[in-house]
């Protein structure tokens, strides 16, 4: 027997809905700061995605790759900031919404652009063995003794190690498998996981100055026996 069409109409009751009518994601101002935030945290990986990818496959140069990768590096940490309650993790964050952006999760991970980490092959910087040897002297010292002076904010000493492997990518001669630039890559990647005002324990410091001790005593043995 067939089912009366009013008898339909009751039990599959359509809301009514309004299609002209503006449909709200957030419900206050705060709510639309955090929207807005996650929406520049968001483009921020995208762009240095493109970014990297761009520059492994040499459609930017050095010049123009490295400070956009640095004022990016930036922004992500500055959007981050206003968002440690709501995107705690960068890879939950990426899986959430589909980011499939690899090379800008590395970059973000360690902190600096890839000139940093593994060198740049057009720069002057890559010339001059005197003045690069006096760069990565000045530099290791520089981190040693600001552990020293007890200064160990992950602000303070990300930049002083990304210093050390910048100079050590400069010494051309320097073999690949060097251990220094493992174990900067290592501190890199752990001081760009902590907050900035963050500081090292007792047991990382001592860890950091042995690594940082060792790791200049084998230059010092490379550049003896060359």
């Amino acid at each position: 027997m067939p089912v009366p069409f009013n008898f339909l109409q009751q039990k599959l009751a359509v809301p009514n809905i309004n299609l002209d009518e503006e449909i709200r994601l957030t419900t206050n101002n705060r709510e639309r700061a955090q929207m807005d935030n996650m929406a520049d945290l968001y483009s921020i990986i995208v762009v240095l995605e493109h970014l990297e990818v761009a520059y492994i496959r040499s459609a930017v140069s050095h010049t123009e790759y490295t400070p956009a990768c640095k004022q990016l590096i930036a922004q992500f940490k500055a959007a981050s900031s206003l968002l440690v309650d709501v995107v705690p993790d960068l890879e939950k964050f990426m899986k959430e919404y589909s980011l499939d952006c690899p090379a800008a999760a590395k970059r973000i991970k360690i902190g600096v652009p890839a000139t940093v980490e593994f060198g740049d092959a057009g720069s002057s910087k890559a010339s001059g063995h005197y003045k690069n040897v006096a760069e990565i002297v000045q530099n290791y010292n520089n981190a040693m003794d600001m552990l020293k002076l007890g200064r160990t904010a992950a602000d303070e000493i990300h930049p002083l190690l990304a210093d050390i492997m910048q100079s050590l990518n400069g010494m051309r001669a320097l073999p690949s498998d060097f251990e220094g630039r493992a174990k900067m890559r290592e501190w890199l990647i752990k001081l760009n996981g902590m907050k900035a005002s963050q500081e090292l324990d007792d047991e990382e410091k001592r860890q950091l100055e042995f690594d940082l001790e060792s790791s200049y005593s084998a230059f010092y043995a490379w550049l003896n026996s060359q």
